[in-house]
């Protein structure tokens, strides 16, 4: 083909050289325009008829591979095939048409597979085992690999020399490249510790203070997990930092199917005495606690009876408004529709403080869902803060200025009434 060109220019009028050279030029535009009606025809035919093809069947991966654009970057090795095919027709630029249309379509598959490998996340992130061993890190680790992997093929195909010789001085660099890839190998080696030991998983919840980290897991990568805190900020966190450092995992909460309430109230002490005939009345017209303020007194009678203690004397047995009161926390808890009343149950003094007597509740929720667990224990405090006054007790607060205000009106009063 050259010759029979290089032949009917010479016969045109044009130089031996001349006729080399505009030969070659007439048959480089018509390979490039080869190779762009192959793209064209690729493009308008057979991947619109592929996407078509693909819409209409059944099957959810051909469609991620469509979203991922596979076929499209496939696409690109018609005309780069076109081109390496028809680089003898140019002798003299024939090695190097070769070796850059061999090293495109090089670069071409290396992204077509990055798409794919892109596609198998996606496909895999569908599944619910995908929530607990997500595989993210290990394909990005595989891409590292291909892409260093076809760098080196790349190179060695542009200076026309073995991969095998490039792979072999990297002994050499060894040092370096555990420099440059420390924090790839580190989080390798986290992502195969905690995948194993089931630390953490997509949408568990985890609390990091040192990383200001208090939300959801989006997202674990090879180098980073993130987290989405519960005002919606994100933050990012070195996966090997979850080996090196500690971190709290809410997740077993959830699974539990309770989700703790620890509150106490501070009882003001000098409130606290021993129940009267008119208290014991009162309280038995209580719904939750009148079968037990009934069966206490009665026991508590016929304990003092047996003894022969006076009913007054203070070294008998004898309720105490805490006591009751502490007994209707109880029963109010145990009937309330929102309480797990098959998870620890525990209404409980603790050491006494300045701050007088506390009363700790230590119950589980039956809701984990945080706006209707804070919903529940608001709505359990107000109706005991609420009820506390029946039992003739006293929240210890400190004194506000209020309370002195009050304390000088009164005073004031007395003195105007002398």
């Amino acid at each position: 083909m050259p010759k029979f060109d290089q032949n009917l220019l010479t016969d045109l009028g044009l130089s031996q050289s001349a006729s080399f050279y505009v030969s070659q030029t007439l048959i480089l535009v018509g390979v490039l325009l080869l190779s762009y009606l192959v793209n064209l025809i690729a493009r308008k035919f057979f991947l619109v008829r592929l996407t078509s093809l693909i819409k209409k069947t059944r099957f959810k991966w051909d469609d991620i591979f469509l979203e991922k654009k596979i076929f499209n970057r496939l696409i690109h090795l018609a005309p780069a095939m076109v081109i390496y095919f028809f680089a003898p027709a140019l002798p003299s630029l024939e090695v190097w048409i070769q070796r850059i249309t061999l090293t495109y379509m090089m670069g071409i598959g290396l992204l077509a597979l990055d798409s794919f490998l892109n596609s198998w996340i996606t496909l895999y992130n569908s599944f619910e085992i995908s929530r607990e061993r997500p595989i993210k890190g290990y394909i990005q680790i595989l891409k590292i690999f291909l892409y260093s992997t076809g760098g080196i093929f790349i190179l060695a195909t542009l200076m026309d020399r073995s991969p095998w010789g490039f792979i072999s001085g990297l002994g050499a660099m060894t040092a370096v490249l555990l420099l440059v890839f420390k924090d790839t190998i580190l989080g390798l080696v986290a992502s195969f510790q905690f995948f194993a030991n089931n630390m953490v998983s997509l949408g568990d919840w985890i609390e990091m203070p040192k990383y200001g980290a208090d939300g959801d897991v989006i997202d674990i990568t090879l180098h980073t997990v993130k987290v989405q805190n519960w005002d919606k900020t994100i933050t990012t966190i070195p996966t090997y930092a979850l080996i090196s450092d500690s971190f709290k995992n809410w997740s077993g909460m959830k699974r539990s199917g309770g989700r703790r309430i620890k509150r106490a109230i501070y009882i003001d002490m000098n409130s606290i005495k021993f129940c009267t005939k008119e208290m014991l009345e009162r309280f038995k017209r209580f719904n939750y606690i009148t079968d037990y303020t009934r069966s206490k007194s009665d026991e508590i009678e016929v304990y003092n009876q047996k003894h022969n203690i006076d009913p007054k004397d203070i070294s008998g047995r004898r309720m105490t408004n805490i006591g009751t009161f502490r007994a209707y926390i109880s029963a109010y808890l145990k009937n309330h529709p929102k309480i797990h009343n098959d998870m620890t149950f525990l209404i409980r003094h603790l050491a006494l403080t300045e701050h007088g007597l506390p009363i700790e509740i230590y119950v589980f929720s039956n809701d984990q869902v945080w706006g209707n667990y804070e919903a529940i224990q608001a709505d359990i405090f107000d109706h005991i803060l609420a009820v506390i006054p029946e039992f003739d007790l006293r929240v210890f607060q400190n004194p506000t200025g209020y309370d002195f205000r009050m304390v000088v009106q009164r005073e004031m009063d007395s003195k105007k009434s002398k």
